[in-house]
């Protein structure tokens, strides 16, 4: 079969996406062509299909795969052909068989790390990697609230945390996935369907709130985050499924406690060669000493890329979803 990739000619739901054959040209000075065997999915993925964020179109969709590399341009010397690979890229086009990528961009893979679970854990994992580690520096003893601690990104973060001695609390939708985030190293999880947030996480610390609160969801969490925090807590918004949050005023923060809001994304802390190579080898030390274990919920072939979005918007996912060139 010829190189296959999912393109969009424009944004909107999940049908918008479509299958289609390309033709790649030889990769030039810098380049690598990468024959690519997971594609890892993303809530990122979502806020290019949807329009949420604004996007050149015609374009490809998708953030990180991992694969092997088939040939490389001139002046590449890090990797060569038959290289296992991964990588994650602010310019979409990862759902794809084929893909030339900049060779500065890419991670080579370790023997025991195999192309699916780099494809689930490369994005997911240096999220986690910056938010807990760089954010906002969690610290033993720290009480950390973490929303969406099912997915792929709440998973990894329960068991990172765990290793640094924070408490993580996680707040999930429904009995299994409670379940399922406590078997990923949450101290308590909240289940947001039955529970009250705010009520359960002042219970939880004695009143005072928690250190810290990591929130992917937007509008529908913003309040209970916000007043889930201890005096001079941090607020991390890293995510809006639900809608972005509302404008924080400077005078909120302030009569609250003195709180600390921000809104980072990974491609900022993985900017450089050296910041991009350190996170990664983070997550894969982790994984090979055992502390992190990647779930992979569910399996798509690429052509079902509209399946995919459409479970992952419905909450019908779980852990980390790939795609299957």
């Amino acid at each position: 079969m010829p190189p296959h990739a999912i393109r969009i000619a424009a944004q909107g739901k999940p049908d918008v996406m479509k299958l289609e054959a390309i033709s790649l040209p030889e990769p030039v000075a810098g380049e690598v062509l990468i024959r690519q065997t997971a594609v890892g999915i993303n809530f990122l993925d979502v806020y290019h299909r949807s329009g949420l964020y604004p996007l050149q179109l015609p374009t490809g969709i998708g953030s990180e795969a991992a694969g092997v590399v088939e040939r490389v341009g001139p002046g590449v010397s890090d990797v060569k052909a038959g290289d296992r690979v991964a990588y994650v890229h602010n310019v979409p086009g990862s759902y794809a068989s084929h893909r030339i990528m900049p060779a500065a961009r890419l991670v080579k893979l370790p023997d025991d790390v195999s192309d699916e679970v780099a494809a689930a854990v490369m994005l997911k994992g240096m999220t986690v990697e910056y938010l807990l580690n760089r954010t906002c520096g969690v610290r033993s003893g720290d009480y950390v609230l973490f929303w969406a601690a099912a997915g792929g990104v709440g998973l990894l973060a329960g068991q990172w945390g765990r290793h640094l001695g924070a408490h993580m609390i996680g707040v999930a939708g429904g009995a299994d996935k409670c379940r399922l985030a406590r078997e990923h190293g949450y101290e308590d999880v909240i289940d947001r369907t039955r529970e009250d947030v705010l009520e359960r996480v002042k219970a939880m610390t004695g009143g005072a709130g928690v250190s810290v609160v990591y929130d992917s969801v937007g509008k529908a969490s913003f309040e209970a985050s916000l007043k889930s925090l201890r005096a001079r807590g941090f607020f991390v918004s890293f995510g809006t499924t639900t809608g972005p949050p509302p404008p924080v005023e400077a005078a909120t923060l302030q009569k609250l406690g003195s709180l600390y809001f921000t809104r980072p994304t990974l491609f900022t802390y993985i900017s450089t060669r050296g910041e991009l190579a350190a996170s990664a080898s983070a997550v894969f030390d982790l994984l090979k000493r055992g502390v992190l274990r990647v779930h992979v919920g569910t399996r798509y072939p690429l052509a079902e890329a509209a399946r995919a979005h459409a479970d992952l918007e419905a909450g019908r996912t779980v852990g980390s979803s790939l795609l299957v060139p």
